[in-house]
């Protein structure tokens, strides 16, 4: 669907429902718009979770990580697993994971 824009301040107009009916209106000046009925168009709608969407979390999974030499804070083995994974912006370093291999105990270190 393409963009529809308000002819009056050229902002990106949003669908909304007013009194039944589908319409265009400006979030910026307030302009409204029928929306015409041969036209198609998208609408919102709310998708309900259930718990058996939910991710299958499995404890063993890092056996599948590289491993590296580092030091565990908590139990001074000298292996552990490790991943990266962009958690601030797009302009700042990756952070790195760790986890033990022993003891399963996670870190991370910014680089």
């Amino acid at each position: 669907m393409p963009l529809k824009f308000c002819p009056k301040c050229k902002s990106i107009m949003v669908l909304a429902k007013i009194n039944g009916k589908s319409v265009y209106r400006c979030p910026k000046c307030g302009y409204v718009e029928e929306v015409d009925p041969s036209s198609k168009h998208v609408e919102r709608m709310v998708i309900e979770r259930k718990a058996s969407d939910d991710p299958i979390v499995l404890e063993d999974a890092g056996s599948s990580l590289p491993k590296i030499k580092a030091y565990c804070p908590k139990c001074g083995n000298d292996e552990a697993y490790y991943w990266v994974q962009q958690t601030r912006a797009a302009d700042e370093p990756p952070t790195r994971f760790y986890r033990c291999t022993r003891c399963g105990y996670s870190w991370r270190e910014y680089e």
